[in-house]
């Protein structure tokens, strides 16, 4: 299983982006999704987390209202809509997949590492 992400760019503070992560190898609706980011000099941290059924979704609170998780199981792809975007916003925004575990995985915290597959990151950077 292989993830793509892609859609990363520069963007003035207030714009937006939406990043997209396509999943090869298998069916995407087998998997609980996330999103991650790391900063420069930061540990990278989970944005967005949601279920393998879409019944459960949550956001950091540095971009709860802001950004919108999404999946496209026909298509195989995840999309991390990015609205308002702030220069703190500034990243490597990873996807990562997680398949073995049962529905309650997005409702913990878990690193990026522990995700089934994980992908190569997208840069995304917010100008003032």
């Amino acid at each position: 299983v292989q993830l793509q992400a892609s859609g990363g760019g520069l963007v003035l503070s207030g714009g937006s982006l939406r990043l997209s992560c396509l999943v090869s190898g298998s069916t995407l609706d087998a998997y609980h999704i996330g999103w991650f980011r790391q900063a420069p000099e930061k540990g990278r941290e989970e944005v967005s987390c949601t279920s393998q059924t879409n019944s459960f979704t949550k956001y950091s609170d540095s971009v709860k209202g802001r950004f919108t998780i999404s999946r496209d199981n026909a298509n195989n792809t995840v999309y991390l809509q990015m609205n308002s975007l702030k220069p703190e916003d500034t990243a490597v925004y990873y996807c990562a997949v997680e398949g073995r575990y049962g529905t309650t995985w997005c409702n913990v915290s878990f690193e990026f590492d522990y995700y089934q597959y994980r992908g190569q990151g997208t840069q995304v950077t917010v100008s003032s």
